[in-house]
């Protein structure tokens, strides 16, 4: 017998013929997320499991719950025995230690060739423990105690304990993307969402030096630290100081389109960076109708000055559910912080909600935009940001 970490798929049960490239994908994330634990890692198409646990076995469970790719986590203990009258003594065993009056057996066999199917062992297991335990009794419906078996080829499975894992997509398994990333509570969220579905990310951050902070600048680095829990351990965040750009912008074009104007700019910024690292798809946290720049007029104008597909995640959501996901990752009371960064500062006071691209293009000939834009995508601050469990944010108070 040895205690075991089960881990079920879920969603990746579907990818049939390319199944073995997201399996893959997982074991290596898990390695590299268990790398400081003494334990191996094996599977199947129909399961994985985490074996020779020598750790603490609670703190393992926590890191697999940040892995994207697991639908559930079980710790169980593995025999290899198929025996029938065996696998009945040892179930009897290991529910002599638990303290239940009501139980339920519930059997999966992915061996078919097994001789008896699932209902008929959950039957005969059950009628063995009300033969050997006394004052207890089976209840199908809300059971003290769930015994779980799984039968497969060589060995049998049992377990009681269950753990939600957070679903989606191993990451790396769908490309890479670059997040604009703020300060705000949105663009973090985005950036999970878009992790959940299998893309590695980089960051992109614009600060614009001394309008904004040091402060602010730390800020975004903890809230990229948060993505990296979740992104493999690491999120490199590229910098780029915006100053020059945004200074000619508010000196040279008119004030109700300087928020559109600048989003242009981080546009073709971001995308510049984006083929820089090979990456497919640009993330952001717009959110429609939020601000005036998230018009569909706006967004429309704004994307308009890139090709690449621009992913956004929170798009439909209301701010609340934003919040519910912020808080859910831990960005939320770092979000909220009161540094101030490029996008908040030289705002209007009446910004355009129905842009013109038109216009836009005759103000952008009103600044040389191309030079600086490039500047920005060839000379930018990258910083590798890992994860931590401490709460370095809170320096920041």
């Amino acid at each position: 017998m040895q205690e075991i970490i089960m881990l079920k798929y879920g969603e990746l049960s579907t990818k049939k013929a390319n199944i073995n490239f997201f399996l893959k994908t997982l074991k290596n994330n898990i390695n590299k997320k268990l790398k400081d634990y003494n334990c191996n890692v094996l599977y199947d198409k129909g399961r994985m499991y985490v074996t020779n646990i020598d750790s603490n076995i609670d703190e393992i469970i926590e890191k697999l719950q940040t892995i994207f790719g697991i639908h559930e986590l079980v710790v169980g203990y593995s025999y290899n025995e198929l025996d029938f009258n065996k696998i009945k003594d040892i179930v009897l065993e290991l529910v002599n230690t638990k303290a239940f009056n009501t139980f339920k057996v519930q059997t999966k066999r992915s061996n078919k060739k097994y001789p008896l199917d699932s209902m008929e062992i959950s039957r005969s297991v059950g009628a063995h423990l009300l033969k050997n335990i006394s004052n207890i009794k089976v209840d199908v419906h809300n059971p003290d105690l769930l015994i779980n078996l799984e039968i497969h080829k060589d060995s049998v499975v049992v377990y009681f304990d269950t753990y939600k894992g957070i679903g989606g997509y191993p990451v790396g398994t769908l490309g890479k993307g670059l997040l604009m990333l703020s300060g705000g509570i949105d663009s973090p969220v985005a950036g999970y969402l878009a992790i959940k579905r299998g893309v590695n990310i980089h960051a992109l951050y614009f600060e614009s030096p001394p309008h904004t902070s040091i402060e602010a600048k730390n800020k975004v680095i903890e809230l990229a630290r948060k993505l990296a829990n979740y992104n493999n351990g690491i999120v490199h965040l590229h910098v780029i100081n915006f100053t020059n750009i945004q200074e000619e912008i508010y000196k040279k074009a008119p004030n109700d389109y300087l928020i559109t104007l600048m989003r242009r700019c981080m546009y073709r910024i971001s995308e510049g960076v984006l083929k820089r690292i090979n990456g497919q798809i640009l993330i952001n946290g717009e959110s429609i109708g939020q601000v005036a720049s998230q018009t569909l007029t706006s967004m429309n104008c704004i994307n308009k000055v890139v090709s690449t597909p621009v992913i956004r995640p929170v798009a439909c959501f209301d701010k609340n559910e934003i919040i519910d996901i912020a808080k859910k990752i831990d960005t939320y009371e770092i979000s909220i912080l009161p540094f101030e960064d490029c996008c908040t500062i030289f705002v209007p006071e009446h910004p355009v909600i129905n842009p013109s691209e038109e216009k836009c293009i005759e103000y952008e000939k009103l600044y040389d935009y191309e030079s600086m834009v490039k500047e920005c995508i060839f000379n930018h601050e990258i910083i590798k940001v890992e994860e931590t469990k401490e709460n370095k944010f809170e320096d920041l108070l």
